[in-house]
């Protein structure tokens, strides 16, 4: 199972163009898989064409006996999946396996966002007095302006930006690359922070130099801006649970809620899927009670 395993990861990397964060949730995932076969087979690991249905139900059982959430259980299946299938293709099994296992009923939570209002009190946390805090400022602005993700955002090079234009081009899920509008607030806060950039490591600046770097010039990292984060909301008192995703999760709900259309949004965010944005439409009512309260007749 293991050359298997092998396999169907170069697989993923070289065929489906993967990042290395999806890659290695998939490893992490066969390896719990073999952890159990091994433990329910007498410490012999099942070929990939031995494992049963059965084998498999027992592993998603244990999977919830252990406490796993809904939404990680469901993200094992369809690992198991994925894997199954590439056997199949390959001959190691005359069928997908995993194909009879249903993900387990899970209400979708929706999305924690920030009011407008709130928005402003954070972007305007960080100094403007300090390289840091214009550095903070950039990135915070950015993010909402252009509902990007975090890993999004802390892979920005020079040469992604086009002013002239408004615009960046991003790198998202499956290294697919789109274009992002930015404001005009977005805009300026990453000039500022670039003309100050040069102080901190990055004397001749190239178009695969990243935009954003720490005190010594090195790329920051997702959690050195979740950190920073961090540090703005305790100073402006807001809701602890905001993460950089709330941002994202901020600017589609601003969106829909001001009359954009889901499909816009949809291609803002770089979702593959429609339904993935759809999770939207559940918090940004507004727009939808504004509506009512001006076109029925006895709404008021």
């Amino acid at each position: 199972m293991q050359t298997a395993v092998a396999r169907f990861l170069q697989f993923l990397a070289v065929e489906r163009n993967a990042s290395p964060h999806t890659v290695k949730g998939y490893r992490e995932d066969l390896a719990a898989l073999a952890d159990y076969l091994s433990e329910t087979h007498g410490g012999q690991l099942p070929s990939p064409g031995a494992i049963t249905v059965l084998d498999l139900r027992g592993y998603v059982a244990a999977l919830h006996e252990s406490g796993y959430a809904k939404a990680s259980i469901s993200r094992h299946l369809a690992t198991l999946r994925s894997f199954f299938r590439f056997g199949q293709r390959e001959g190691w099994t005359k069928t997908n396996t995993a194909k009879p296992l249903r993900n387990p009923r899970q209400g979708r939570s929706l999305p924690h966002f920030l009011s407008a209002d709130d928005i402003g009190r954070l972007l305007n946390a960080p100094p403007s007095d300090d390289p840091m805090g214009l550095r903070d400022r950039a990135i915070l602005e950015t993010t909402y302006s252009a509902g990007l993700r975090v890993s999004e955002v802390v892979g920005l090079n020079d040469g992604d930006l086009d002013f002239d234009a408004g615009l960046l081009r991003v790198r998202g899920k499956g290294r697919r690359e789109r274009l992002a509008p930015i404001g005009s607030y977005a805009a300026k806060a990453l000039r500022r922070w670039l003309r100050v950039r040069r102080l901190h490591g990055q004397e001749k600046p190239s178009p695969a130099a990243p935009v954003f770097v720490n005190r010594f010039g090195r790329r920051l990292t997702t959690r050195s801006v979740a950190r920073m984060l961090e540090k703005y909301l305790r100073s402006t008192s807001l809701d602890r649970r905001t993460s950089p995703h709330s941002l994202r999760h901020s600017f589609a709900t601003h969106l829909l809620d001001r009359g954009a259309d889901i499909r816009s949004v949809q291609e803002l965010l770089g979702h593959k899927s429609l339904a993935t944005t759809q999770i939207y439409t559940h918090v940004s009512t507004t727009a939808i009670r504004d509506a009512y309260r001006r076109a029925h007749p006895r709404a008021k």
